[in-house]
């Protein structure tokens, strides 16, 4: 009975020090702050106002960016995934950085723009900024461009160390 006894507890203490280990265990955090910001963007016959970006660090090298408004709108029904999008976010750290891909939901005439997730290279250190860079989409041809003549709110990417899984 002893030795039972002893097994026992020396198993309930095996999973109480894993338990314990998991609970101090790093877990998946967002690599890049903020993880949305605010813009108020100009897009020709797409209109303009204010938009959401939301950044997502991948890994130390890759990142998506998405961007949806309700104040920009198409003025024709599109499929899915038929704009074909590049977003140039300025880099007050190095080289400007440029996130494209033809990625996008279907809208209805008059819908909401949602733009992305639109994938692209970083690196840890960069600050990224939508202020004096663009968002180009080709929808049937014609190019419409986006831009804004402020910061984005509260402020710029900052893309650190990336944990996440």
């Amino acid at each position: 009975m002893p030795m039972k006894r002893i097994a026992t507890g020396a198993a309930l203490a095996a999973g109480a020090l894993a338990a314990t280990a998991l609970a101090f265990a790093p877990t998946a955090s967002a690599a890049v702050t903020p993880t949305s910001a605010t813009i108020t963007a100009s897009c020709g016959l797409f209109g303009g106002g204010t938009a959401t970006l939301t950044a997502t660090q991948t890994s130390n090298t890759t990142a998506t960016i998405e961007l949806t408004s309700s104040a920009i709108t198409t003025p024709l029904a599109l499929s899915a995934n038929s704009i074909t999008s590049t977003l140039t976010m300025t880099n007050s750290t190095g080289a400007n950085r440029v996130f494209s891909g033809t990625v996008n939901p279907a809208m209805a005439a008059g819908a909401a723009v949602d733009i992305g997730p639109l994938p692209g290279t970083v690196a840890v250190g960069d600050s990224l900024d939508f202020y004096q860079g663009s968002l180009k989409m080709v929808v049937f041809g014609i190019t419409v461009t986006c831009t804004t003549s402020a910061a984005q709110s509260p402020g710029p990417f900052v893309f650190t160390t990336y944990t996440g899984s």
